[in-house]
């Protein structure tokens, strides 16, 4: 049986329901190093599915309601492989997922498939979406993707002249030549800390100019503080 190429638009409209998107595709050339398929063979692409900004909240909480142990530790993760892993089976797809081993390198993906790189706080800065986005999982095949690439538009970054999240921690973490997430960390346990990132969000992220469309609620950005493991 021949393998099956990904359909976009079955994935898209499967997706949809739940706030979920496509965020774009790695091909591998042959000889590279490349994740194994379910069969063992090594996959020929990977299709990157993640959130923009609190479009999947709803969804997420919808579910979390239902669930009698809320969730468990890592709802989040949970819910991501609930969704996911119907549609990987319905394309005859390998679902792999960040919080699971063998870790697969979804930075390195994502930095092929849609041009990103690292902001000062260490987080893939989006040209559009800012640092309001993520990767929740990828779907393997065993086809390399037909399709065009998207233009990669310049590092935000580079085109930020205050830079205020440099100025905005308290905790003077974020810096332009590396990210100290032990003094973030210190912070975070400070009274001062938990009034403030731990109650409203990271403030330098919030500094940010880039993509404030699409701030996290106030609820998704408490959760995700809370998820830290401090």
């Amino acid at each position: 049986m021949r393998p099956r190429r990904p359909a976009f638009e079955e994935i898209r409209a499967a997706l949809e329901p739940h706030g979920l998107f496509l965020r774009g595709f790695v091909n591998f050339s042959e000889g590279e190093a490349a994740p194994l398929l379910a069969d063992g063979r090594p996959a020929a692409s990977v299709l990157l599915v993640g959130n923009i900004g609190s479009a999947f909240w709803p969804a997420f909480t919808r579910w979390r309601a239902a669930q009698p142990d809320r969730g468990g530790t890592d709802p989040l993760d949970t819910w991501s492989k609930t969704v996911l892993r119907p549609i990987a089976d319905a394309q005859t797809a390998t679902a792999w997922f960040p919080s699971d081993p063998p870790w697969q390198p979804f930075q390195q993906w994502a930095m092929r498939a849609e041009g990103l790189k690292a902001s000062p706080l260490g987080i893939l800065i989006h040209p559009v979406y800012g640092l309001w986005h993520g990767y929740r999982g990828a779907l393997g095949f065993a086809e390399r993707i037909d399709a065009a690439l998207p233009d990669m538009q310049p590092h935000p970054c580079n085109r930020c002249p205050d830079k205020p999240c440099l100025t905005a921690c308290p905790a003077a973490a974020v810096r332009a030549e590396a990210f100290d997430a032990a003094a973030c960390r210190a912070h975070l346990r400070m009274p001062e800390g938990q009034g403030g990132c731990m109650a409203s969000g990271c403030l330098a992220r919030a500094a940010c100019p880039v993509g404030t469309a699409y701030r996290y609620n106030d609820a998704q950005l408490r959760f995700h503080m809370a998820a830290l493991s401090l």
